[in-house]
């Protein structure tokens, strides 16, 4: 961890390692340095090391865990690899309404998912195989008030028994030496494994990557996709709930839905309003039900951008007012925009390669206004679309 093992890690605990913690809540690591010298005056080395790397990982983590990541513990891997708590809280919710009473969190890391499972009353079995990891989620737990409801476990979690939980979860790793894995089979553990594990169980979930192909999803389960203010944050199969089932999930409003199934809808002309649907709705193949929701088709067949002549609104995508419909021409949209004014330049992409900072840099945008230009295919040709956020506006539909 950064150079801390377990020995230091444990030291951090101590009255002395508590105190030096606290000093650091507000540090510059950019005078680690000068912090550091100054601190080994009066500690150990060692410890003065642990505390520097442990203040660095709590302010990476804030992000994530918010004020909780100051009375928290962390690895690099646990602070990367971690399920944002918005994220963690809506699944401990969800199987919590479950009736779920006591749960097996298999890799269990640092914490993430088995904090907010306990504050929602669910005992937790946290088994992990890493001495260090395990000593951190003890330690997360007995800070956040919950080592009553949460049963560490340090052990290889293809040879533990879950017997008295009546739920399963299971968060492979999905990143290694190179980066992240792609194949779901390089998990570690095995997809294969943690099906088979979840299969074994009353209830269970899997956490995956987002990017997991339709395909490799098994029929007996139900993928749901889960985004954060627009952003995809990750995938799970839930076992025991809606086999078959493909679902988005949109935080923080916690709008949810299953894909109603319906065929691809149909290619038409761009009209006066464009719908952006949210990332969770785009993996589980639900633009389908965006175009049902505000009558409208696709402005190209493999664009994921609904278009509609009259307004509607849908928690699932974002309206957009379009004003012009161009070819693409970076000289001709500088034109535009110096006529009305433009100073304030969204750029959104699908479909095609131009990046949105090269376009800022050629079209040099100036003035009071704004304006949001989308960059993509219509009809199969290259296309620029420029317009604006959408007032609310009440359904027509």
């Amino acid at each position: 961890m950064g150079g801390v093992d377990l020995d230091a890690f444990s030291a951090l605990l101590t009255d002395e390692g508590q105190a030096l913690l606290a000093s650091l809540r507000d540090y510059d690591p950019a005078a680690e340095l000068a912090t550091a010298t100054r601190l080994r005056r009066a500690h150990d080395a060692g410890l003065v090391a642990a505390a520097l790397t442990q203040a660095r990982l709590r302010q990476r983590a804030a992000a994530k865990f918010g004020e909780d990541a100051y009375r928290m513990y962390f690895t690099p891997e646990g602070v990367e690899q971690s399920t944002r708590a918005s994220v963690a809280r809506h699944r401990a919710e969800r199987f919590a309404a479950l009736g779920v009473r006591r749960l097996a969190d298999l890799c269990c890391g640092i914490g993430g998912d088995a904090v907010p499972l306990a504050r929602a009353g669910v005992e937790v079995l946290a088994v992990d195989r890493s001495p260090l990891t395990c000593a951190v989620m003890r330690a997360n737990a007995e800070a956040l008030g919950l080592a009553d409801l949460i049963e560490v476990r340090c052990a290889d979690v293809t040879e533990t028994g879950v017997e008295g939980c009546d739920a399963v979860f299971a968060d492979p790793a999905r990143r290694g030496g190179r980066g992240r894995i792609f194949d779901p089979e390089a998990y570690s553990p095995p997809l294969s494994w943690a099906v088979a594990a979840a299969r074994e169980a009353p209830l269970a979930a899997l956490k995956v990557a987002p990017g997991i192909p339709h395909e490799v999803v098994p029929d007996d389960a139900e993928a749901e996709w889960v985004s954060d203010h627009g952003d995809v944050k990750e995938a799970v199969l839930w076992f025991g709930t809606a086999p078959g089932t493909r679902r988005a999930t949109l935080l923080p409003s916690g709008v949810t839905a299953p894909a109603a199934g319906l065929p691809d809808p149909p290619v038409r002309p761009v009209g006066r309003w464009l719908y952006e649907p949210d990332g969770a709705v785009i993996r589980a193949r639900m633009v389908a039900d965006v175009a049902a929701q505000t009558g409208g088709g696709l402005i190209d067949p493999t664009i994921a951008y609904v278009t509609s002549d009259e307004p509607h609104t849908t928690p699932f995508a974002t309206s957009y007012e379009i004003t012009d419909v161009l070819p693409f021409n970076l000289k001709r949209l500088k034109a535009l925009l110096r006529e009305r004014e433009v100073g304030v330049l969204t750029v959104k992409k699908r479909g095609s390669a131009v990046e949105p900072e090269e376009v800022r840099r050629r079209v040099r945008p100036q003035g009071p206004n704004s304006a949001t230009v989308f960059l993509t295919r219509v009809a199969g040709a290259p296309s620029m679309l420029v317009g604006a956020p959408a007032a609310a506006a009440p359904s027509r539909g």
